[in-house]
């Protein structure tokens, strides 16, 4: 929004009227980092770089493949290819204490396959939560039934915690809580 300085506050004070029906409330920038990681909502630069495609990045919902864009046909042949080998996914430790930052490892049946981009506390999960890019050595294809088979783990200062990992947001995957 653009406003005149004069205009600030009133238009402040309409946004919180408006939005008091939905729930609208103050939230400071670490809470704001925290409810982005919990719905696993991306930040270019600290999950996602220019290396990892829109596919990878689970992203692939945002592109309308009846449209040119850059790097369209390189998207298909990608999804053609079928399910991914690198994926960004949601990680999230069963034990309420630890706390992950970024670059924590992660493990899958003791085998290490990729690292915490970025994370922070999950109130709402109830633990450390963050966004990890998986790359597995053997390259296997990274699908819902390859994440439920495995035993996961984060290494957390030198101690393995156990996790869960997902490919969609542990926290309102089908986005009921972000409509009012």
């Amino acid at each position: 929004l653009f406003i005149p300085t004069e205009q600030a506050v009133h238009v402040y004070d309409t946004i919180l009227e408006a939005g008091g029906g939905c729930g609208l409330m103050h939230a400071g920038l670490k809470a704001l980092g925290s409810l982005r990681i919990e719905k696993a909502y991306r930040d270019y630069g600290h999950d996602l770089d220019n290396l990892d495609t829109l596919l990878e990045a689970g992203l692939g919902f945002t592109a309308d493949f009846t449209k040119p864009f850059v790097g369209r046909e390189e998207t298909l042949k990608q999804k053609a290819a079928g399910p991914l080998a690198r994926r960004l996914v949601q990680v999230a430790l069963t034990d309420p204490e630890p706390l992950m930052y970024h670059g924590e490892v992660i493990y899958r049946d003791g085998v290490i396959v990729g690292d915490i981009r970025s994370a922070s506390y999950g109130h709402t999960l109830g633990g450390a939560v963050g966004l990890a890019m998986l790359e597995p050595a053997n390259r296997e294809p990274i699908t819902p039934a390859w994440i439920r088979s495995g035993t996961w783990e984060v290494d957390v200062a030198g101690t393995r915690y156990p996790a869960r990992v997902s490919l969609q947001p542990m926290y309102d995957p089908k986005n009921e809580r972000v409509k009012c």
